[in-house]
């Protein structure tokens, strides 16, 4: 497996998303990844399936070296103490002594960042989770949590799919050594697998337009975690790396951004406005 390097963090570079995977369908879901191949999970304190995906990574047999485990803190934790706490938490009910990378869910602005950072920072020294890192940062907003934290930040985790262009937060995260994850990998509505171009070039490789999509971000060093409640989806999109896609190809699916691609549910952005509209400021 591929793996993206962020500031020391050796990230499989394909992941299995687990948002909206609840009770037993994330247990068996993230056991099936784990059968799959997927070496890299991802989870949430707001996903409310902590404890499911830790039983589905317990019922895998996959040895727990093998397995890189990221979870995310909900914005209600980013005081110092309260953070740490909710982690072990979160350990609890995953059942395990540490996850591999932690981030911070969304920006917070009633909670100073170098209390934040720092605190995530202690997180990682206390041995809680080997690396630390954030999700839906502005390109302002990162540069601002990295200069204020203690420790080396590995991970932005932001919407980015072959319609959302993020050019400019993978350039910044690049400059100061992060590895960008792209959540939402396929876009919303399925709409990659009827999209003329990802098909098309799809077909020249016996793929998917779904199966081009992640291989557009993976080829590019992002990491991608798509989501899906299907075992048989979860293979398809897990059988991306045998074939290489061509520079005009990139090119070409590039330039399938569109300015309305993003979707952003208000529950999951709070204060948007606040970090300001669009991930590329």
């Amino acid at each position: 497996m591929k793996k993206i390097n962020g500031n020391g963090a050796e990230i499989p570079a394909l992941g299995f998303g687990t948002w909206e995977l609840k009770g037993d369908e994330a247990r068996n879901m993230t056991k099936a990844a784990l059968d799959i191949g997927y070496r890299h999970i991802d989870t949430a304190q707001a996903y409310e399936n902590e404890s499911e995906v830790g039983a589905g990574i317990a019922d895998s047999g996959v040895d727990r070296n093998d397995i890189f485990v990221t979870t995310k803190i909900w914005r209600d934790k980013f005081r110092d103490g309260d953070l740490q706490s909710s982690l072990k938490e979160s350990l609890k009910r995953l059942d395990l002594d540490h996850v591999d990378l932690t981030l911070l869910h969304w920006p917070v602005f009633d909670v100073p960042i170098e209390e934040t950072m720092s605190a995530l920072n202690d997180a990682r020294e206390q041995g809680l989770t080997r690396h630390i890192g954030l999700s839906n940062y502005t390109v302002a907003l990162m540069k601002e949590a990295v200069e204020a934290c203690p420790g080396p930040v590995a991970d932005n985790q932001i919407e980015h799919h072959v319609y959302l262009d993020q050019s400019p937060v993978l350039d910044a995260a690049r400059n100061l050594g992060l590895a960008v994850t792209a959540y939402s990998p396929l876009g919303h509505g399925g709409q990659v697998f009827e999209d003329n171009t990802l098909t098309s070039i799809g077909e020249r490789y016996g793929k998917s337009g779904g199966q081009v999509a992640l291989r557009w971000l993976v080829q590019r060093g992002v990491v991608a975690i798509p989501r899906t409640s299907s075992k048989d989806h979860a293979a398809d999109n897990f059988d991306i790396f045998d074939f290489e896609l061509e520079p005009a190809e990139i090119s070409a699916i590039s330039n399938l951004a569109d300015p309305d691609g993003r979707r952003i549910d208000p529950d999951w952005a709070p204060d948007w406005d606040e970090a300001g509209s669009t991930h590329r400021i």
